[in-house]
Parts: structure tokens; C-alpha cells; sequence
């Protein structure tokens, strides 16, 4: 490695190839799983940040561009968080949940100048909200609903107290969804002795110092522990009213 990039060459394909098989044979002979969702979503990942790689240069020359592209990956991790939830979620989740998430704590960065307003910074930067967001839906939606199918008996048995059927709900998935914020919690918790995250190394390649790099990595962070938060509670919310006015 030179300058702190990867050598493009034979040397990285045959790595990557060797990796994904071994993920691949691992997943699929310790019967935690078909070894094709490797093998697609590391064929998946080659084939999308190869266009990106092609277009980006293009994307950050104006705003309205890097705006559309901020669209596209809303759409899409709405669409996959969905998926991800399953058939039987309310399909506004997703959308409803991401953006609560982000539009908010994006603003706030732009507004009070804590994130420079350029295509460069706010292209990545939300990104990686969005991406938080999408994962932080994904498994709270799913958690709550597996709550609500195989604890049934115990939502019933709130009703039964006296609760409000929304309550009783809540009281069932509550505790199960908020999982869905461990890991980013774990994330911060280790940040510096476990890990050191994209944000932090990109600065320091680009030049910076390490104090801005971490002050840098510290707003992601935080900024996701936000936006994770609020788009865990309002996936909850969402599907514990739909299912309130269904369930017995």
C-alpha cells in the first residue's frame, strides 16, 4: 500500500475473491444461512460503488445533483429497510422513520455551520445518517413485530389490566426495539480503542489534524446516535398503532 490507498491489480481481486468465498462456505456449511447472500451482496457492492466511482466526480459539481443523489439513497434504503421488516409492516414505516431521523439533525448541522454546506461534506455525511437510519429501522421493525406475534398472550393479558391496547403494545415491544441501538451505542463506546472509523482516517488522509479528525469523527457519531434514536422510536410508534387497531 502506498500514500495510504489500496494497489488496484490481481493482488486485491484475488483477496477479495478468496474472502467472499470463505464468508460464503462459512455461512452456508455452519447452516446460519444460504451462502448466495454473500456472494450477491458482495457482487452487489462491486458492481454499485463501481458506478458510484464513475459518477461521483459528476455528482458533487452542483447541488441539485447532490440532492437528487441524497434522494436515491433515501428511496433506496426505504425500500430495503422495508423489505427487511417484512410483508406484514405498515409500508410507511420505513420512509416516515428515515427521514424523521435525518432531515432534522442534517438541518442542524447545515444551520449551525458545525458541517461546512459544500456537495463534498454533505454528500458522505448523509450517507452515513441514512445508512444508520436504514439499519436502526430495519431491526426495530422487525423486532417489534416478532414481539408482537410471540408475545401475543402477554398483550392480551394488558388489555386485560385495563391497559390501552397502543400501551399494552408498547409494554410488550418496547425493551426488544430498543435494541436495535446497541450497536451504534457500541460504536461510540469504543471509538478510538476498538475502532477507528471512516470519518477519522478520511480526515487525517485528507490532511488535517487529529484533533479536527476526531472533533470531525465525535459529530458523526453523536449525530447518529441521534438520528438512530428518533427513527427507532417512531418504527415503533408507527407499527404498535397499526397493529393496535388489528390485533384482538
Amino acid at each position: 500500500m502506498s500514500g495510504g490507498t489500496v494497489p488496484i491489480g490481481p493482488t486485491l481481486v484475488a483477496a477479495l475473491t478468496a474472502l467472499t468465498l470463505a464468508g460464503a462456505a462459512v455461512l452456508r456449511f455452519s447452516g446460519l444461512g444460504p451462502g448466495r447472500t454473500i456472494l450477491t451482496a458482495a457482487a452487489r457492492a462491486t458492481v454499485q460503488l463501481g458506478a458510484v466511482s464513475l459518477i461521483i466526480v459528476a455528482v458533487l459539481r452542483a447541488w441539485w445533483s447532490t440532492a437528487l443523489f441524497v434522494l436515491l439513497m433515501y428511496v433506496v434504503a426505504s425500500v430495503t429497510a422495508n423489505r427487511r421488516i417484512g410483508p406484514t409492516g405498515p409500508r410507511r414505516v420505513a420512509p416516515l422513520a428515515i427521514a424523521a431521523g435525518v432531515a432534522p439533525s442534517l438541518g442542524v448541522l447545515l444551520a449551525s455551520r458545525a458541517l461546512p454546506a459544500t456537495p463534498l461534506v454533505v454528500l458522505p455525511t448523509a450517507g452515513i445518517l441514512i445508512g444508520g437510519a436504514m439499519t436502526a429501522t430495519s431491526l426495530a421493525g422487525r423486532r417489534t413485530l416478532d414481539e408482537l406475534r410471540t408475545r401475543h398472550g402477554e398483550y392480551e393479558a394488558g388489555l386485560a389490566l385495563g391497559l390501552l391496547p397502543r400501551d399494552a403494545a408498547l409494554e410488550i415491544c418496547r425493551p426488544a426495539a430498543g435494541q436495535a441501538l446497541v450497536p451504534a451505542l457500541d460504536q461510540t463506546r469504543t471509538v478510538g480503542l476498538v475502532t477507528l472509523p471512516g470519518a477519522f482516517v478520511g480526515v487525517l488522509l485528507g490532511g488535517a489534524g487529529p484533533i479536527r479528525a476526531g472533533a470531525t469523527q465525535l459529530l458523526i457519531l453523536l449525530t447518529l446516535l441521534a438520528v438512530e434514536a428518533v427513527a427507532i422510536a417512531l418504527a415503533v410508534e408507527l407499527i404498535v398503532r397499526d397493529r393496535a387497531r388489528t390485533m384482538p
